[in-house]
């Protein structure tokens, strides 16, 4: 449920923090469905395998919240925000528009927060192309930008991740006369790459941070890896406006 990029990907990005002390948190809730768990990224795969079938094997029991839990502070930036300033939940993703994984999480699973949780939770989108997998991530992360100028990020965002067809500069001029941009202020934005330092920026930080993989959200600064069911941002969210999770 997430896409990942190898240590020579991030080459170029600031050195990352060695992040294997990092501990999970589970928290298991009802009906049978998966383990809800917090986790940040641990460079040896084989550790993240054996983390996800330990939890798997908890099935639903009942698991005790750990007293200290780690948060990360994770700036908003001046990134595209979808949600009240003030709500309560922050939910801070980086993603790619090429990776299937984030665009089933925005299909499916944040349509259903959004209906749920209404004004008590705000998405921020941060941009972590994954260049080495996908050759079209930055052009159409640039082009999302491009068509915020016009006050029409999330009309464009929500057309990336619903266009059926491959990212070029014909789909993502096409998607922008779907959603109504002035399309010569938008075709001399795409030109100018003028989004291209901010995006580097975005990738470097995650990168620093630790991010290997899309989608990773932090809710609140809890990591959360990968396009997790709708049931396990329910339950963590919940869990967070219950005061449940300590601080």
């Amino acid at each position: 449920m997430e896409e990942q990029i190898t240590p020579l990907e991030v080459s170029n990005a600031a050195p990352r923090r060695n992040l294997r002390w990092l501990y999970a948190l589970p928290v298991a809730f009802a009906l049978g469905f998966v383990v809800a768990y917090f986790v940040f990224v641990v460079p040896l795969q084989k550790e993240v395998k054996a983390l996800k079938s330990e939890l798997a094997q908890m099935g639903s029991a009942a698991v005790d919240v750990p007293e200290k839990v780690q948060r990360y502070d994770i700036p908003v930036d001046d990134d595209p925000a979808f949600g009240p300033a003030d709500a309560p939940i922050t939910i801070i993703e980086f993603s790619d528009y090429e990776c299937p994984f984030c665009r089933k999480w925005h299909l499916e699973v944040w349509p259903r927060l959004q209906e749920e949780f209404g004004d008590q939770i705000r998405l921020v989108y941060r941009d972590f192309p994954l260049d080495g997998l996908h050759a079209n991530a930055i052009a159409s992360a640039q082009a999302a930008n491009c068509a915020g100028e016009q006050g029409k990020y999330w009309e464009y965002h929500n057309g990336l991740f619903t266009y059926n067809g491959r990212y070029n500069r014909t789909a993502f001029e096409e998607i922008g006369k779907q959603v109504g941009l002035e399309m010569t202020a938008f075709t001399q934005c795409l030109d100018a790459n003028r989004y291209k330092d901010e995006i580097e920026a975005d990738y470097a930080f995650a990168a620093n941070l630790g991010v290997q993989s899309t989608p990773t959200f932090f809710i609140n600064g809890l990591a959360l890896i990968g396009a997790q069911p709708y049931e396990v941002f329910r339950q963590v969210i919940q869990m967070e406006l219950n005061g449940e999770i300590p601080r």
